[in-house]
């Protein structure tokens, strides 16, 4: 007979050995959250929900399910019945408006500037700021940067409207790097929505700056938003529409395409395109040479390649691979990378257990739960999402229940 061993899952978790403790615990807790002493929950009933037709519970005992677990009955295997809404979901429904209108405003100025004198040395000026922000975001994670680099947008976005010739040009193609920026904190911060909207800016100002390099980078953009919804095949078609005339791009934007590419050939499981992109890219590392402010990744981060490949390994399930790579490269990124090196963690524990050493991916939890609470990287938060589902296998064994113990903090800060 099946069973909902999400439900056992989550019991095993709270600590509730037993059903008849389970029962016991979440009628006590019921009591006290309803100010009901009549609520009860029976073993008998608890096995019933553990059994192969849970059936739906009460909507004050899902209330009660949720406050204790942690989890809507939906999401502990429960059958969802038709019509049900969860009791927040039109106070979620308004956050996300408020969220999104939020993203919109320093995007989307409606109606005519006043004309001003545009002075072309504020393209260099608005240039070295972009770098400055790239060094904060490797540093502070992207809730304290999004305000700033948004303004700044729109100040860059203002200044457009009455630029002419090369000064507009030149605006234009740094306001796209802004707007990619801004929307990679969206997406390093699990807003999804927003990250697209942005990533949509990034590519109107490519097109409208006519510039092919920026063009490309505005492709690759979009595919790495595609890569974190798992999308493969848009991945691979976004980075080829930017690599379809490789000629006319700088080595930096056909390595960014490839490894991107890269990245969707591990999401379709396909080793072999995995391995020939990212050779491919390491071909041409050496001839980066230009000034572009932008998309400079290949240059600053130490292993940039080998990162990539480690991550595509690690969706493979290729864990041996992938965390003999992650360990190669954890050894050459500074400590001061502390959000990437959280990550690049997280992946490296959920490759040691893939590659069945629990012990070894509890371990490294341990630093990365601390970076996620510091840096608040919804990114990283996913990555240990994913090594949660890795450690299944252990998840009724003790090393399984510390690492929810691990995990419990990030839950509590997010």
């Amino acid at each position: 007979m099946g069973r909902n061993d999400a439900l056992k899952a989550a019991r095993l978790r709270a600590g509730w050995r037993s059903v008849e403790r389970a029962a016991a615990a979440l009628s006590e807790h019921g009591q006290q959250l309803l100010d009901d002493r009549h609520f009860n929950v029976s073993p008998r009933t608890w096995r019933r929900w553990e059994g192969e037709r849970p059936g739906w519970p009460s909507e004050d005992t899902a209330l009660v399910i949720h406050d204790a677990l942690g989890s809507w009955p939906e999401d502990l295997g429960f059958t969802t019945p038709p019509g049900w809404i969860r009791p927040e979901h039109h106070e979620e429904a308004d956050m996300k408006r408020r969220s999104f209108v939020s993203v919109t405003a320093a995007a989307l100025v409606a109606g005519p500037v006043r004309p001003q004198h545009v002075d072309p040395a504020l393209i260099g000026y608005f240039q070295e700021q972009l770098e400055g922000h790239y060094r904060a975001d490797m540093l502070l994670g992207p809730h304290d940067l999004i305000g700033t680099v948004s303004a700044q947008y729109q100040l860059i976005d203002k200044l457009v409207r009455s630029a002419k010739g090369e000064t507009r040009r030149g605006l234009l193609r740094v306001g796209a790097a802004y707007a990619a920026l801004v929307g990679w904190l969206y997406q390093d911060a699990g807003d999804m929505q927003g990250a697209s909207f942005w990533r949509g800016v990034t590519q109107e100002i490519a097109m409208r700056s006519r510039d092919p390099h920026l063009i490309g980078y505005s492709l690759v953009n979009q595919a790495q938003v595609r890569t974190d919804l798992g999308d493969g095949a848009a991945v691979i078609d976004l980075c080829e529409a930017a690599r379809e005339d490789e000629r006319l791009l700088v080595p930096k934007v056909r390595i960014m395409a490839m490894q991107q590419q890269a990245h969707g050939a591990s999401l379709t499981n396909d080793r072999d395109t995995v391995d020939e992109l990212i050779d491919g890219a390491d071909s041409l590392l050496s001839r980066v040479d230009d000034d572009l402010p932008w998309g400079n990744a290949c240059r600053r981060t130490p292993g940039y390649l080998e990162v990539q490949r480690a991550t595509c390994y690690g969706r493979l399930g290729l864990g041996r691979e992938a965390g003999a790579l992650w360990s190669q490269v954890l050894d050459i990124v500074p400590e001061t990378a502390r959000r990437d090196r959280g990550v690049y963690m997280a992946r490296q524990a959920t490759a040691a257990a893939v590659a069945k050493d629990p012990d070894q991916a509890v371990h490294i939890a341990r630093d990365v739960a601390d970076i996620a609470v510091e840096t608040r990287s919804a990114r990283m938060r996913r990555e240990l999402s994913t090594l949660q589902r890795a450690m299944r296998p252990w998840q009724d064994a003790p090393i399984g229940q510390e690492l929810n113990d691990v995990l419990a903090t990030v839950t509590e800060e997010s």
